[in-house]
């Protein structure tokens, strides 16, 4: 039986390797929100200015008002990049505008209105609301509330006003940024599924004209050359069946609607005499294109069995559900795949395995594996309980 490899792929992105799903939409309100960031800190510069002749310690304002304009610069560049959006930026671009805040008394004095920063806190509690949602922003609203509070002697109207505005921002841009970053999500599924949709039917045509009309033609023509030449229409016959009803039966799945599937269920309509399937009692719900990438693989797996094997070697197929992973094993009793023929197979162009296993299962973020010897076969196929896609080597 010859099979695709579940060997380990050199240069295959790990787990962390992963691309970012949610980085595009954080790319573009990081970027709106660095224009915003700029205009306050302009606006907390032009009051300063204005102001700064009436404070007791203006030359220690000067100080803090230059922190954070540096620092303003320092957080958009460092927000442009993914792999910095972590605890260390965010807690920082925190402390720095918590520290600014803190030392408003001491440097505009008693009976000041407002604080040094002034809206310039804006961007850290947005920047907290985009990249950790709405608990992050709210955080950061909260944290940035209790210290301006904590630093007054009255608690004004206005105060109230602004602390409000604050905490409502901060959860409100929170949701907005889950919200858009499921939209886009699902913008990208209904694009993927649209494009197979397009391409399945465009070979569907391929097929139709060329392969199915050939395998009708040997079924037809078969019989001619005598015993053997009709076993092999009787194959092409079966062969040309069963490739019709995936054409159309794949068609109908990719242009069909986005949803969920039961796994179990759609495995447990490959049971036959000759393969042996086991699944749980309960649903294994994924994702719609999850269940038919699985699926699809499976079917490649038996189908190298009764190519590789026997027509008549039995087979089998189980379905489990760990903690992080769904896993389906497919096993056989045949001779095993000798060594080096993987390799040998894909060296000359042979790569239907590859692709139509492996090749899944590394588009949907998870494995495929194959332990091969005397007592026979065992694939293993593994996606995450929630996949994501890898994109295309």
């Amino acid at each position: 039986m010859v099979g695709g490899a579940g060997v380990a792929r050199e240069g295959d992105p790990g787990p962390a390797e992963r691309p970012d799903e949610h980085g595009p939409v954080q790319d573009t309100l990081l970027r709106a929100l660095g224009v915003l960031r700029f205009v306050v800190l302009a606006n907390a510069l032009a009051l300063y200015v204005l102001r700064s002749g009436t404070y007791d310690h203006p030359r220690v304002g000067w100080v803090v008002v230059a922190v954070l304009a540096a620092w303003t610069a320092v957080a958009v560049w460092a927000y442009g990049r993914r792999a910095w959006r972590r605890a260390p930026l965010l807690l920082a671009d925190l402390a720095v505008g918590l520290a600014a805040v803190a030392l408003t008394p001491y440097v505009k004095g008693e009976g000041f209105s407002a604080t040094l920063p002034g809206f310039w806190v804006m961007g850290v509690v947005l920047a907290w609301a985009v990249v950790w949602r709405a608990p992050g922003g709210l955080v950061a609203a909260v944290a940035v509330s209790v210290t301006d509070v904590s630093i007054r002697d009255d608690f004004t109207q206005a105060n109230y006003g602004n602390i409000f505005l604050l905490l409502v921002g901060g959860a409100v841009v929170g949701f907005l940024s889950i919200l858009l970053q499921q939209t886009a999500a699902q913008r990208d599924r209904a694009e993927r599924a649209a494009a197979a949709a397009g391409e399945r039917q465009r070979l569907a045509r391929v097929v139709h004209d060329g392969v199915l009309q050939v395998l009708a033609l040997v079924q037809r023509r078969g019989p001619e050359l005598g015993p053997d030449g009709a076993e092999l229409g009787r194959l092409a016959g079966e062969q040309e069946v069963r490739l019709r009803g995936l054409v159309q039966t794949g068609s109908r799945d990719l242009v069909g609607p986005l949803g969920e599937r039961d796994l179990s269920r759609l495995l447990a309509e490959l049971q036959s005499a000759q393969v042996q399937v086991v699944v749980p009692g309960t649903p294994a719900v994924v994702p719609a294109e999850t269940a038919g990438e699985l699926l699809s693989a499976v079917e490649s797996c038996l189908s190298n069995v009764r190519h590789h094997v026997g027509r008549d070697a039995p087979a089998w197929v189980l379905l489990e559900e760990l903690p992080d992973a769904w896993v389906v094993t497919v096993r056989d009793e045949g001779p095993g795949i000798a060594a080096g023929r993987l390799e040998e197979s894909a060296a000359q162009g042979r790569l239907g395995v590859r692709q139509s296993v492996v090749g899944r299962l590394h588009d949907l973020g998870g494995e495929a594996t194959v332990r091969s010897g005397p007592e026979g076969t065992e694939w293993e196929l593994s996606v995450p309980r929630r996949p994501g896609r890898r994109d295309p080597a």
